[in-house]
């Protein structure tokens, strides 16, 4: 079980979810473009997406650490 987090340990949980998200969904319109203007730089495109996949694990962590443990 981990301990309570401190308000300043919340905000900048919280502060760093909401910037995560921010590149996450930067990162998707990126990929989008890429693929409407015909840009075959396949490379590009997964490095990208494996970005992608890394924002996607961090967000999941930091929404764990900010939702409080029940026990059942």
């Amino acid at each position: 079980m981990r301990d309570k987090l401190t308000e300043d340990e919340r905000m900048a949980f919280e502060a760093e979810l909401e910037r995560v998200r921010q590149e996450h969904r930067d990162l998707d319109a990126a990929i989008e473009a890429l693929n409407l203007v015909g840009q075959n730089d396949q490379l590009q495109i997964q490095r990208l997406k494996k970005r992608k996949l890394f924002l996607r694990d961090r967000v999941a962590y930091l929404e764990d650490q900010l939702t409080p443990d029940i026990i059942a």
